[in-house]
């Protein structure tokens, strides 16, 4: 039977301590000694732990329920509700010197010497973005094999195995480095593999390059010797990533060159809810470019012969397999392609799913998620295309800051 704070309030003491169950494991206590109690009963890698929430009246009924609430979250997330709460309270003190951050600080530091500023940047924004949130904060002495699995799994949860597998490498060496000095005394990073917790990736069909491999890719477009509309075709398509149907079907009358926006309507989408792209610098500068060549058109890239109907849905694959990406790349890479780099990049996941029209719909918010994020996303689109033209000319690209 659920506590109701008149049979709180109607409890007698006894002799002894009497408990009042609430369910879920936790209990009022009547202690004669130290009066109303709130305990919590879990177990925790099979051992039997006992939290406390403070005193009645002072933690109300509701309120220890929000509480209770929290902290059975966190241990079905792989988390000890009591080592969380203890991190969090030496991390606000000041006094947790021995934290995974901390630690993980001194052995990036010590490993980024000889790697490429580019590289470490990369693999220090990876730690901010998906370790520290989850255990950067506790000691690194009591971190357990269940809580770098949850962490894992979150980020499997938004479709980035690969950055997982790479988050728990990373994890991993930080724990080598702790041994090493004195900080740990194990790893369990090394209790399990990616692939016990890691779901297998779905194969598919759609090839794409890696992210090394990409200057070399963008080169080749930029010199390729077939139409100029197929050329601008695909650098239009790599620098919005938006599907190779919704490319080819695409209308001038959806350009807006003043607002710098192109809106596909819902009856052309996937998901059957209008799309925004925010157009950057270059690809605004590509489609006057392509407005010089098919402007009296309808179409954006109509066929050769037929100026009502779209190019070929095959054109893209032709020319990449031209160029010498035959099973290599595909138009559809580019979504794929953008999404691993833009999640390296530590841009929210919700702005590039919505980016890329994976966001899920429902009757309620179809008519709304199409203009969400619309500020971010504009900034997310120009760093895309200013990355890619960072690669094709052989230069750096800027970190997202």
């Amino acid at each position: 039977m659920k506590l109701t704070d008149t049979r709180i309030k109607k409890a007698k003491f006894g002799e002894k301590n009497v408990r009042l169950p609430d369910g879920g494991g936790l209990f009022l206590l009547l202690t004669p000694a130290k009066g109303r109690l709130w305990r919590w009963k879990y177990r925790f890698q099979g051992k039997e732990k006992l939290m406390t929430f403070g005193t009645y009246p002072e933690v109300t009924l509701a309120a220890v329920r929000v509480k209770h609430s929290a902290a059975r979250k966190l241990l079905k997330e792989g988390h000890d509700p009591m080592a969380e709460r203890k991190a969090t309270r030496a991390a606000a003190e000041g006094i947790n010197r021995d934290s995974f951050k901390k630690i993980a600080e001194q052995w990036h530091e010590h490993w980024a010497v000889g790697k490429s500023e580019r590289h470490a940047d990369a693999v220090l924004r990876r730690l901010k973005a998906d370790v520290f949130p989850a255990f950067g904060a506790r000691s690194i002495r009591e971190i357990e094999a269940p809580t770098l699995v949850a962490m894992v799994k979150t980020i499997e949860e938004r479709g980035a195995n690969d950055i997982a597998k790479r988050a728990l490498e990373t994890t991993g060496q930080v724990f080598r480095y702790a041994i090493a000095h004195g900080f740990a005394s194990r790893n369990p990073a090394a209790d399990f593999k990616p692939a016990d917790v890691l779901k297998s990736a779905k194969k598919t069909n759609y090839a794409r390059v890696d992210a090394k491999q990409l200057p070399a890719l963008l080169r080749s477009i930029e010199i390729y010797q077939g139409t100029p509309v197929t050329r601008l075709a695909i650098k239009l398509l790599a620098h919005t990533f938006v599907r190779t149907g919704e490319l080819i079907g695409g209308l001038w009358s959806e350009i807006d060159f003043e607002e710098k926006r192109w809106t596909i309507p819902a009856e052309r989408m996937k998901m059957r809810t209008q799309h925004i792209i925010p157009l950057s610098t270059q690809s605004i500068e590509i489609l006057e470019l392509l407005r010089q060549l098919t402007g009296d058109a309808k179409l954006l890239l109509p066929g050769d012969r037929l100026k009502e109907k779209p190019m070929s849905n095959n054109t893209v694959l032709v020319a990449l397999a031209r160029m010498g990406y035959r099973g290599i790349m595909t138009g559809h890479g580019f979504r794929g392609l953008a999404s691993t780099v833009l999640h390296e990049q530590a841009f929210p996941h919700e702005h590039i799913e919505l980016q890329l029209a994976h966001a899920p719909r429902n009757a309620v918010s179809a008519a709304y998620n199409h203009a969400l994020y619309i500020a971010p996303r504009v900034k997310m689109m120009q760093w895309w295309s200013d990355y890619l033209e960072a690669q094709q000319r052989g230069k750096t690209p800027q970190p997202n800051s």
